[in-house]
């Protein structure tokens, strides 16, 4: 019978497509990968990796055997995560997501205190977009997620944490600055700078400004970035205008933040972030005790405001 190290191993090539990044995935040398697969192979009497082709190919056998690896991989861990459930200690694996909007600015604020107080917990965090995060929920990949919500998808429990607000990050001398507050017909123009497709913050900067997807600050020139401090740099060294999480924005020293920064009037546009896992989840200890750590790590402003003081702006 096929051993779960076996599986995995052919898990990571069909991921990889390649048996030297396979075997680097999954710490061994190559020869020792590729040894398991051969003698998995010739126990079962099937081929299920064409080496022919570049990249390597999975053939249709081999694929039905990769689809029935992967539920036994996940039944697997779930023995692992019911015994952790029943241990009076909190500890375990933890494999989280977070979007890049989010994890520059939320991490640090919670990721020392997370740490010093539950040091069983084997804590592995990596920068994912919304649409990558979902799918990894979905082939349980990882344990959870942080991102904006609602996501409104059935397979997934959405644990709100805190609501957001937008704030304008507007370059010196723009007409913007005239103004103490902002309404969102204010942002009716041509002078925003985005984040690139694929990033939630970005549809919800769309839906807060009446712009053309197609305009772009400098007639030009066509950029679109994936880090919000790029923007911020390019707002304080050219000209127009970006948008920021509030988290963003308590980042600022003070003379950066008066001389860019405009906030809207109530009820402001507004993201809401959550702690979302599947329905299949088992970890339940480690994800409570991550979201009671996360809140209380959340500056006064942003844990104690109120939802008819904003405007939520979802990510559909």
């Amino acid at each position: 019978m096929p051993t779960i190290t076996q599986l995995e191993y052919l898990l990571a090539v069909d991921q990889e497509k390649h048996f030297g990044k396979a075997s680097k995935l999954c710490h061994v040398s190559q020869p020792s990968l590729s040894t398991q697969i051969q003698k998995l192979e010739e126990e079962l009497e099937v081929v299920i990796f064409d080496r022919s082709k570049k990249p390597i190919m999975t053939t249709d056998i081999g694929q039905e055997i990769i689809n029935q690896a992967k539920i036994v991989i996940k039944e697997h861990r779930k023995l692992k995560d019911l015994a952790a459930i029943n241990s009076v200690e909190i500890k375990g694996e933890f494999k989280l997501a977070v979007i890049p909007t989010l994890s520059p600015y939320l991490i640090p604020l919670f990721i020392r205190s997370f740490s010093q107080a539950f040091p069983k917990i084997q804590l592995k965090v990596s920068e994912q977009k919304t649409q990558d995060i979902i799918k990894l929920l979905g082939n349980d990949e990882i344990d959870a997620g942080l991102l904006v919500t609602p996501l409104e998808d059935d397979r997934i429990i959405e644990r709100h944490l805190f609501f957001e607000p937008f704030y304008a990050y507007v370059s010196e001398g723009h007409p913007l600055l005239k103004k103490k507050k902002l309404a969102e017909n204010d942002l009716n123009t041509n002078q925003l700078w985005l984040l690139e497709e694929g990033h939630c913050f970005r549809e919800q900067v769309l839906k807060v400004c009446s712009v053309d997807k197609r305009a772009t600050v400098l007639e030009n020139v066509e950029f679109t970035s994936g880090n919000l401090e790029t923007l911020k740099h390019l707002v304080r060294k050219s000209n127009g205008y970006t948008l920021l999480p509030e988290l963003a924005v308590l980042e600022l020293n003070e003379k950066e933040a008066k001389s860019h920064i405009i906030p809207f009037t109530k009820p402001a546009p507004t993201r809401e972030v959550s702690l979302v896992h599947s329905r299949s989840f088992l970890k339940e200890s480690i994800i409570k005790a991550m979201e009671e750590t996360i809140i209380a790590s959340l500056p006064t402003s942003i844990r104690s405001l109120k939802k008819d003081h904003v405007s939520v702006i979802d990510i559909q």
